[in-house]
């Protein structure tokens, strides 16, 4: 991935109208993934196009939808839709690809692009590279006869619905439990409170009420604050986070406290292997906490670690036979359910899984003692590379002795935010908390 010039490890990401998330770059974008798209030995190609709530999306989803046209390529809008349906929806649809338009946690002045094959998995990285080296080449039209057609697919949100609900058995029921469902203003806000009604539950929904400006602002899995508060004020039996885009989860238990993506797998995957649905090792990332790794052991289940992002979790997961895996964040991966991450349908094998117990979110987790840990993102200017610094390299190997044996670090780039993000985990809060604000001021005097 080193050398593309736009795609990063999680489609092409920024501001709103600083390069390359323009109107302009947008519209010579559909037309390469059309050019390459159609070129793949078709008469023509199919692709489809969801989006989040972001104001931003109208405008990126019309340049896209002309671009494409222009290289002869039939489009099927989908409007807000979460990242997972389109997924689910570019398979459904028999289409040759998926494109979601969506900054995912992000706030509303960022926007961002992810495709999807016709297999409703992250875009090879072939047709990538494919795409960058037409985004290179002059725009072009297609004679008429060729321009491809465009149409909204008006039953997108109850083909998903239903979908979603497949992937639990048929006598599934949430009758008598209260949710409170987070939609963080964003893709899931008509779709999420729709199923988990449909399924028996009482349902208390916030962050229901996009206004193009408010995603991810203050609600969602990024600031679940509000969501704990509410669990903790009605009394509900549990509390579901998503974030803007639908592909991460997070959730509440019944006493207002907060279970990340790694706690979330842990109990899929002690239950998983007890019923026999559990394949392969689970795959974490780099920041997965060391309970949780520790904790499987125990159980004699398989771990292994893989690079952040949700694209490198899936490739190993796909290389050892396995089925479930994610990051702390929420990006949960039930392969055996979904071909990507889907935050509603994580959360769906979450409530089944305790319903069939007969035990709550907290009992399921009564044992799961993470350590303590805690990220800092320092910003970087464009282009900056505080890592290579002898400095921060000093410091790094300081820290790691002073964790010898009761920790670990981890220093990374993001591939979707100009930080560097500094996490610290140690088998004493003291500890971390003084190894990381440490740490933390090197990279930032490096950068």
């Amino acid at each position: 991935m080193g050398d593309r010039k736009y795609f990063g490890t999680d489609g092409i990401r920024g501001r709103v109208g600083e390069f390359p998330i323009s109107a302009d770059f947008m519209l010579r974008l559909g037309a390469a993934a059309g050019r390459v798209l159609v070129g793949e030995g078709r008469d023509h190609a199919v692709v489809v196009i969801g989006k989040d709530t972001r104001i931003s999306g109208y405008m990126f989803e019309s340049a896209l939808e002309a671009g494409l046209v222009a290289a002869g390529a039939d489009v099927r809008m989908l409007g807000p839709m979460p990242t997972p349906a389109v997924a689910y929806l570019t398979r459904s649809l028999r289409a040759d690809a998926g494109i979601v338009i969506s900054a995912s946690h992000n706030p509303h002045h960022d926007n961002g692009i992810k495709f999807f094959s016709a297999q409703g998995e992250k875009l090879p990285d072939a047709v990538e590279a494919a795409i960058e080296a037409e985004l290179d080449q002059d725009f072009r039209t297609v004679p008429s006869e060729r321009l491809g057609k465009a149409q909204r697919v008006d039953d997108a949100l109850a083909r998903y619905a239903e979908f979603c609900k497949t992937t639990v058995p048929e006598d599934f029921n949430l009758g008598g439990m209260r949710l409170v469902v987070d939609c963080a203003h964003g893709a899931t806000y008509q779709v999420a409170p729709r199923v988990f009604e449909e399924l028996g539950a009482v349902v208390d929904a916030l962050g229901v009420e996009p206004d193009g400006l408010n995603i991810n602002n203050g609600v969602g899995s990024t600031h679940p604050e509000a969501l704990m508060a509410r669990v903790r004020d009605t009394g509900a039996d549990l509390g579901i986070a998503f974030d803007g885009d639908g592909d991460r989860v997070l959730m509440v238990d019944g006493r207002g406290q907060l279970v990340d993506g790694d706690g979330l797998i842990y109990l899929l995957a002690r239950d998983w292997q007890a019923s026999g649905r559990l394949a392969g090792p689970v795959v974490g990332t780099l920041m997965t906490n060391y309970a949780m790794e520790r904790g499987l052991a125990g159980q004699g289940i398989g771990f292994i670690r893989a690079r952040v992002g949700d694209r490198f979790v899936h490739k190993a997961l796909v290389e050892n036979g396995g089925v479930l895996g994610g990051e702390a964040s929420g990006h949960l991966l039930c392969l055996d359910r979904a071909s990507t991450g889907d935050a509603i349908v994580s959360a769906l094998q979450v409530l089944e899984s305790l319903r069939r117990q007969g035990t709550s979110l907290e009992q399921a987790l009564s044992d799961y003692q993470p350590l303590p840990q805690q990220t800092v993102n320092v910003r970087i200017a464009p282009g900056a590379k505080p890592l290579d610094q002898p400095a921060v390299q000093a410091a790094r190997d300081e820290a790691e002795k002073a964790l010898a044996g009761r920790g670990r670090l981890v220093l990374r780039a993001s591939g979707t935010e100009p930080v560097v993000r500094v996490t610290v985990e140690a088998d004493d809060a003291g500890l971390m908390r003084d190894v990381l604000d440490r740490l933390a001021d090197v990279v930032r005097a490096a950068t």
